[in-house]
């Protein structure tokens, strides 16, 4: 919400205090601000101008050379290729040394031979956004209307010298979606006096409401929908001071029909609409749900298919508008348009909230029907937009408003007692502060030996509890004239739960492997959700109502959100990326509505591991790196002496040749490997590697006893065996059949050389590995290895008919 002080002005006094003192002020009591600006700030030099004569250029088919009055003694020639531009127009001019927005400066110069001395502007060019520029002058200049006088600077024409207060308006606080409802808190908050006009209309006796169309309105859906009739009107462009208050709000103009309209909605928050009456085709307007399948264009020209929860305006039999988000175009008003239907309606909010974010159409309408309305001035804007349409148009307002039935508007009543007001706030506020507080709020307060009945006007419908009031008092008393205090009382010392600690610690081991922490979206596409499947037959848990397309559905595994954050790294020129994400997956059985919640830790890494140096090669990543840095972090966490890695092919994502399944005890916990050349294609990027761990489960298991060993006294005694065994026999098992044979004085088993190739059969390979025999009191004897090391070779021999090399 754009808030122009010289509008805020007209209501309350604020041209005494600085933008950024009542910006700080607003921001302190009410609503954040995001910026506070000034159009003419960095500008100069720029005036108003009349073309004298407007010439072609002789050697350019669009430029033109023309004569421009800018009130001095002589005339300027300016080269302008502006479309519209003509003789006897007061334009904008840049004089030779202005600054313009985007401080460009303007030199004197010549095109195609000619002299030009200046520079004939258009809206965007100094500074207004393109949003706002009225129609008829997006794609040339600007014409000032007659009164401008040449040589005066622009900017108070164009309303450039107004501050501009940006307010970023909070769902709760939907009131101040209007300049009424600011100046309302801005008085408050200063204790003045506040003076709002009163709509009023008046109406031709010659012309009746009922001669025109008659209401049907389902009181659920509309609870109040109003209608007037402005007869005879003449659509023409609006007024300076109109268009001016408009492109301030961040409006652009259109005509002065539809600019009352945007006028009316951004001084009350009331939502106004305007139909053209003779397109209508009908004398009754009926409100009601949309049929399923029904159709309707609306003004963005968008063909739009409706569902059964979407509220419409008909003709009695087809749509005209889509209630409370945006206007039908077969109903629009235009130049040739010369009887008004002006809407003011309040209309339910949880469908007007739905339907504007499935249609993806949040207009400004559709922005304050969510956050609801003030009930109190439905009719009353409704007025006065009927009557400054009238004098704008040269029209003539209809007696009567057609309408169904009328909303019950009422005062909210809320009790709280004082002490109640102080327990919470730590104050001591008498009964006359807190009064005046209520009674500078606009509220009608009364008091009994510290007991208040606060009756609230409907223009703050967001307040109905004693905590609201309580919020109140504090913003407007001062949150930074509530004494501080600190708590007293015992204090116990905090800690981490087990789940915590291991989390954390998770973090910390993955970051010293050298990944980063990312952190992606919850929400995913239901296509990304669904891959890397950890438990079979999970149903994916879909929201109703999405923000996009891109987050509709809640993930079910973190590798999906990791991929599309290397790949928008990659795109970036980032080469080498190491991520890591620990975070919740959500799996849903088939018989259950609320899915389930599970700690997972996940991790993608693509580019090299090592980059070349003088010393060393790089090294890119590769399986066996990925593979490593799980196994360092399940050792840190204490169950890494019982992992075993297990080739598989299942996960149709991974590679089938180059992916293995990760089991403790037996039990599943995740996954290793690379990503489907595919998929990572699909993701425009080479080879990705992956893994993927349940870290509820991980925290769950038995962890290994950490048992101090002391340093041997006596030496150890290695054995080297190469096997020749066939290429699908796995190293875990071999290293597992070792163990269980090698005896009580084994201490550990390694390999160290894997080959195939020649001279070894094909569809085998030769793996070579290092036996390490030691006693902690004693020294080893040949014979004890020896024995142990001839039955391992038996065991390797009889279970995987190795050869020995």
């Amino acid at each position: 919400m754009k808030v122009s002080t010289k509008w805020l002005n007209d209501y309350v006094k604020v041209d005494d205090l600085a933008v950024e003192e009542l910006a700080e002020k607003i921001e302190r009591t009410a609503v954040e601000v995001d910026e506070t600006y000034r159009l003419e700030e960095g500008l100069k030099k720029i005036v108003v101008g009349k073309t004298l004569e407007v010439v072609k250029h002789p050697d350019s088919d669009h430029l033109n050379i023309c004569q421009v009055d800018v009130g001095e003694d002589e005339p300027i020639q300016i080269i302008c290729g502006a479309p519209n531009i003509a003789a006897n127009q007061k334009v904008i001019v840049a004089l030779s040394g202005a600054r313009i927005a985007g401080n460009v400066k303007i030199k004197r110069g010549k095109m195609r031979g000619q002299v030009s001395n200046g520079m004939i502007c258009a809206l965007q060019e100094i500074g207004f956004s393109e949003s706002v520029v009225p129609k008829e002058y997006a794609d040339g200049i600007y014409v000032l209307p007659e009164s401008a006088v040449p040589g005066e600077p622009v900017y108070n024409y164009l309303g450039m010298d107004e501050d501009i207060i940006d307010v970023d308006v909070t769902p709760n606080r939907g009131d101040m979606l209007s300049m009424r409802g600011v100046a309302r808190d801005v008085a408050a908050v200063y204790g003045r006096e506040l003076t709002l006009p009163m709509g009023t209309v008046n109406e031709d006796d010659g012309l009746h409401i009922e001669d025109y169309l008659s209401v049907k309105a389902d009181k659920e859906l509309a609870p109040a929908y109003k209608l007037r009739v402005i007869d005879n009107v003449t659509v023409k462009p609006s007024p300076m001071w109109l268009q001016k208050r408009l492109w301030n709000a961040g409006v652009r103009p259109i005509n002065n029909v539809v600019d009352v309209t945007n006028y009316i909605l951004m001084d009350y928050g009331q939502p106004l609409h305007a139909f053209d009456y003779n397109k209508i085709n009908s004398k009754e307007l009926v409100v009601r749900l949309a049929e399923q399948g029904e159709k309707i264009t609306t003004l963005d020209d968008q063909e739009r298919e409706l569902q059964s929860g979407d509220i419409v305006i008909t003709n009695g039999k087809d749509p005209i508008a889509l209630a409370g988000v945006m206007g039908g175009a077969n109903t629009e008003v235009d130049d040739n348009t010369t009887t008004v239907v002006l809407e003011s309606a309040m209309f339910d909010s949880s469908s007007i909230r739905k339907t504007s974010r499935r249609e993806n159409l949040h207009s400004e309408a559709s922005m304050r029907f969510e956050r609801e309305i003030n009930r109190g001035t439905i009719e009353e804007a409704l007025d006065y937009a009927a009557n400054l349409i009238a004098k704008l148009g040269d029209g003539k307002v209809a007696t009567g408003i057609a309408q169904e039935q009328d909303i019950d508007v009422q005062d909210t009543t809320v009790e709280i007692s004082l002490e109640k007001i102080n327990n919470v706030l730590g104050t001591d506020l008498s009964v006359s502060d807190v009064t005046d507080i209520f009674e500078r709020l606009g509220f009608k307060v009364e008091e009994n030996a510290g007991e208040f009945v606060v009756n609230v006007p409907p223009f703050r419908w967001d307040i109905s509890i004693p905590a609201d009031l309580i919020e109140e008092v504090a913003r407007i008393y001062g949150y930074d004239n509530i004494p501080a205090t600190l708590p007293v009382g015992p204090t116990t010392p905090g800690h981490y739960t087990y789940e915590q600690q291991v989390i954390r610690n998770t973090r910390a081991i993955l970051e010293a492997s050298g990944l980063t922490q990312a952190i992606s979206y919850g929400l995913t596409t239901k296509v990304k959700a669904e891959r890397f499947a950890f438990e079979p037959a999970m149903k994916s848990t879909e929201l109703d109502f999405p923000m996009s397309s891109d987050h509709t559905t809640v993930r079910m595994n973190l590798i999906s959100g990791l991929l599309d954050d290397v790949s928008y790294n990659k795109a970036r020129k980032v080469e080498n990326v190491a991520l890591y994400e620990q975070g919740r997956v959500f799996f849903r059985d088939e018989d259950s509505e609320r899915p389930r919640e599970v700690e997972h830790v996940a991790a993608a890494m693509t580019g090299l591991i090592e980059d070349a140096t003088w010393h060393d090669k790089k090294r890119p990543v590769d399986f066996y790196v990925i593979k490593g840095i799980v196994q360092n972090l399940l050792d840190k966490v204490g169950v890494g002496s019982r992992v075993v890695y297990t080739a598989t092919a299942e996960h149709e994502e991974m590679h089938p040749g180059r992916t293995a399944n990760i089991y403790i005890d037996g039990e599943f916990i995740g996954f290793v490997g690379e990503v489907h050349p595919t998929l990572a294609k699909e993701y425009n990027l080479d080879r990705v590697y992956v893994f993927e761990l349940d870290l509820q489960k991980v925290m769950e298991l038995s962890k290994d006893p950490e048992v101090y060993e002391p340093v041997s006294k006596f030496p150890a005694i290695k054995r080297d065996i190469a096997l020749l065994v066939a290429e699908d026999i796995q190293n875990s098992d071999i290293i597992k059949t070792i163990k269980e044979n090698g005896g009580a004085n084994l201490a550990s088993v390694n390999i160290f050389d894997v080959y195939a190739g020649e001279k070894i059969d094909l569809g085998f390979k030769s793996l070579a590995y290092t036996l390490t025999f030691e006693n902690k009191e004693r020294t080893l004897t040949d014979d004890e290895v020896n024995k142990a090391f001839d039955k391992v070779v038996n065991k390797l021999q009889e279970n995987y008919k190795a050869v020995i090399r």
